[in-house]
């Protein structure tokens, strides 16, 4: 154990057991409760997490939160498990946002104010992120966002919050604790009540949103694109629809 290291143990071992079994190493001694509980700890074993064939899907039902195996794309019911919320609220008052490497952003909707929760419904961490900002009446086609990991393996939140036509782009920092405000495209009306937001997909450092128009022209799609490096928007344009006869497509 001595000529192994720390490093080793705890990064290239432990980082590779199943989360549960994480948990139980965490009452082995202090030490490795605190080694195991790090931002860097987290972010290499939720990686490598992400990268295996089984994968887990939560929902949100009236009374209950369920979660699912899925393995080799097949939704296994035989290993459904009910998991509990680490407040005391109805899973019909929470709204998911996104979700990212194991870990849910869901909104709580209360009568005084919303709650912004970051949640691991495997190992069961949660921390509150909102802020004052953030207490007004969060609206499925009004608020959206996405979380990524930047090149300083900080754990980001975007927030994107559409009220009074406006958009508001916001970021909370894992690291710093805080938040912290994005210039947003310019021009744009994307925060007019006429406009449905997506949730936010990741893929190549970049979280995409499709923002919809079904008013005023009607069927009007564009796709925002978000730069988690460079931290910036743009718009990229929708491909268009082709009608062709059936006898010249394929799937491939």
């Amino acid at each position: 154990m001595e000529r192994i290291g720390d490093d080793m143990m705890f990064e290239e071992i432990l980082s590779r057991l199943p989360a549960k079994v994480v948990c139980q190493f965490k009452c082995v001694c202090k030490q490795w409760c605190y080694e195991l509980s790090t931002p860097k700890f987290v972010l290499i074993h939720t990686r490598r997490v992400s990268n295996l064939l089984q994968k887990k899907l939560l929902s949100l039902n009236e009374n209950t939160i369920v979660v699912d195996d899925i393995v080799y794309g097949n939704l296994e019911v035989d290993t459904r498990k009910v998991v509990t919320f680490p407040y005391d609220v109805e899973p019909s008052f929470l709204i998911i946002i996104g979700s990212f490497n194991g870990l849910i952003l869901l909104c709580i909707r209360r009568t005084d104010a919303n709650e912004l929760v970051l949640w691991n419904p495997t190992t069961r961490w949660f921390k509150l992120i909102s802020d004052d900002y953030f207490s007004h009446y969060f609206g499925r086609h009004d608020d959206t966002g996405g979380m990524y990991v930047d090149e300083h393996n900080d754990l980001k939140v975007l927030h994107i919050n559409c009220f009074a036509g406006a958009v508001t782009a916001r970021v909370y920092s894992r690291h710093n604790d805080s938040w912290r405000k994005l210039s947003f495209l310019k021009g744009c009306l994307f925060g007019s009540s006429f406009y449905s937001w997506s949730h936010g997909i990741y893929s190549g450092k970049t979280i995409y949103f499709t923002v919809s128009n079904y008013w005023i022209p009607p069927g009007e799609c564009n796709i925002v694109a978000f730069d988690v490096i460079s931290e910036s928007f743009s718009i990229l344009r929708f491909p268009e629809r082709i009608q062709a006869p059936w006898h010249y497509c394929s799937i491939f």
